[in-house]
């Protein structure tokens, strides 16, 4: 990128530089021995052209829109569109959150986020043994299409998108989003959003499981079929680094275990399904985290779409540029919210969404003060949506694409998790594949050392969490909490029983044997799904079937 002579003169002046640090950390040492990222990336004190020397401006920055996409997927970016501000929403009953999507749509919010209750993340109903307490507390409950009737009462289904975020039922929440579309009239070309249904970070990190790994891939790679043949709008799949994340990786770990994760369901898709891959790869979506460490979350993203750019024309020969693109959700945090000082919750996560949409991300959730206390409040996710807003609208970080590409900084840090993703990559096809690393517990106890170093971090003090080993106040500062109603629960159970008593229970007998026999082909199991919730057959029940057939998995632990 830079002519010999710039790199001799820039060599010259480090010289010099570095002469006149010396002298003044002689008189007063630097605040630390050793500067790093949240991850622990080691931080030089300068860079320089020559931290960038190797780079081919074409061939690893270029422009957006144009391979490696490092800058972005579409040509214009912001400057043509916002990205998605889409709060992650869901409490209570189907009314609750009806009122919340439309409290937060009258505000500006452009796309909409579910977040379902525990039972329905694992696949039972409210009246179940197993879920009894749990109706509401973490998300909606969701037992039948009854249920999403409501939840999307007055929702303009084919203006807005809408993000689900369940993983080993998604067939069955997916199937009743398309049935009330049917029920409203509306196509299934004409409807968009995403169902996450990324069942190898689950084993890997978020642990809500249902069915063994094998038949827990053969059901997404159903729903990229049938998507890609019905639903042309839909990402059928978000492979998700946030939980990954979440359960205390690196940012590096994040990057390489979900493009991991992301070459697994491909290859999966083109050995079950024998498509070709231009005909599903460009509805394949992706999930990342934006944690505080600034600079680090930007290069990580830069990195991702420059990665994915060449996995997919490199590895699986695609050949439609969309199948090239890495289109990706980003979440605030979570994990980097305090209870203590909740307000300081505020920053952070502006911070964070700071860095998302430098960094290019297509959609935004930004965490709400009070999410380690409670479900956020009105209040609470109304700021949490504003802090979106004035960066799009005030801030000027959207009036030119990828502000930050040229600093020597960013560039070389981009290249430096690049190359530490890719030895992990490299190391997990020598082990057979995703699969076979997560039988092995390989990503598993990486991200445990992780998070262990991290916490010796932050309790040696290496680490500073405001208001946690530094700046802690002794007076409490509280924020108030969302209550939930206790009767959600006694309702939820009333209103199943009564959907149970006026259905057709022969016909949904007969579909769930139907669904039953088509378990053990090869077929495409997404109609019979569509037809049993159609029938009102409940969550459970169709659960209950893949169950039976496939099988339930229990986590086996690693130490």
């Amino acid at each position: 990128m830079f002519t010999d002579k710039t790199l001799r003169e820039t060599r010259e002046g480090k010289k010099e530089w570095e002469k006149e640090a010396e002298k003044i950390r002689k008189q007063k040492p630097e605040r630390k021995e050793r500067f790093s990222t949240v991850s622990d990336f080691e931080i030089k004190a300068v860079y320089t052209p020559e931290d960038v020397r190797d780079l081919s401006f074409a061939g690893d920055i270029g422009y957006p829109g144009i391979f490696p996409f490092t800058r972005g997927c579409q040509p214009t970016m912001y400057r043509g569109r916002e990205w998605t501000f889409r709060m992650f929403s869901g409490m209570g009953s189907a009314e609750d959150t009806n009122k919340r999507w439309h409290h937060l749509l009258k505000e500006g919010e452009t796309g909409l986020s579910t977040a379902f209750d525990f039972p329905t993340l694992m696949g039972y109903d409210t009246d179940s043994p197993r879920a009894r307490g749990e109706c509401g507390k973490c998300g909606v409950a969701i037992d039948t299409l009854r249920d999403f009737e409501i939840l999307t009462d007055r929702i303009p289904l084919e203006d807005v998108t809408t993000s689900m975020t369940i993983n080993p039922p998604a067939l069955v929440l997916w199937a009743m989003y398309l049935g009330v579309a049917d029920r409203s009239g509306i196509s299934w070309d004409k409807i968009g959003g995403t169902i996450q249904n990324d069942m190898l970070k689950e084993f890997i990190a978020q642990k809500t499981f249902m069915l063994p790994p094998e038949p827990s891939i053969r059901l997404i790679s159903d729903a990229v079929e049938f998507g890609a043949m019905h639903v042309p709008a839909w990402n059928t799949i978000s492979i998700s680094g946030y939980h990954i994340r979440e359960a205390g990786s690196t940012a590096i770990q994040e990057l390489a275990f979900t493009l991991a994760d992301g070459i697994a369901y491909v290859e999966d898709v083109l050995e079950r399904k024998k498509l070709d891959v231009d005909s599903f790869a460009p509805r394949l979506s992706f999930f990342f985290n934006s944690h505080l460490d600034f600079f680090e979350e930007i290069a990580k993203f830069r990195a991702a779409r420059r990665m994915w750019a060449r996995v997919m024309k490199e590895r699986f020969k695609a050949k439609n540029p969309r199948s090239l693109w890495m289109r990706f959700h980003t979440q605030t945090a979570g994990c980097s919210l305090t209870a203590q000082q909740p307000y300081n919750n505020i920053v952070r996560t502006t911070t964070e969404a700071l860095a998302a949409v430098l960094g290019g991300t297509q959609s935004l959730h930004t965490n709400s003060l009070d999410e380690t206390l409670a479900l956020p409040s009105d209040f609470a996710v109304t700021i949490a949506l504003r802090t979106q807003q004035v960066l799009a609208d005030e801030t000027g970080v959207a009036n030119t694409i990828d502000p930050l590409a040229g600093s020597y900084f960013v560039e070389s840090m981009t290249s430096q998790m690049e190359e530490k993703a890719w030895e992990y990559i490299n190391k997990i096809d020598d082990m057979g594949g995703m699969l076979a690393a997560i039988d092995r517990g390989f990503p598993q106890m990486e991200i445990a050392d992780a998070a262990y170093h991290y916490q010796q971090q932050v309790d040696s003090g290496e680490k500073v969490v405001v208001g946690i080993n530094k700046y802690v106040t002794e007076d409490g500062i509280s924020a108030e909490t969302l209550k939930l109603d206790e009767r959600v629960e006694e309702k939820q159970i009333a209103r199943l029983k009564e959907v149970k008593s006026a259905r057709d229970n022969r016909k949904v007998i007969q579909i769930l044997s139907d669904l039953r026999a088509a378990c053990r082909t090869d077929k495409n199991l997404m109609p019979y799904v569509i037809a049993a919730v159609k029938e009102y057959a409940t969550e459970q029940e169709i659960c209950d079937v893949w169950r039976e057939v496939f099988g339930e998995y229990r986590d086996p632990g690693y130490y």
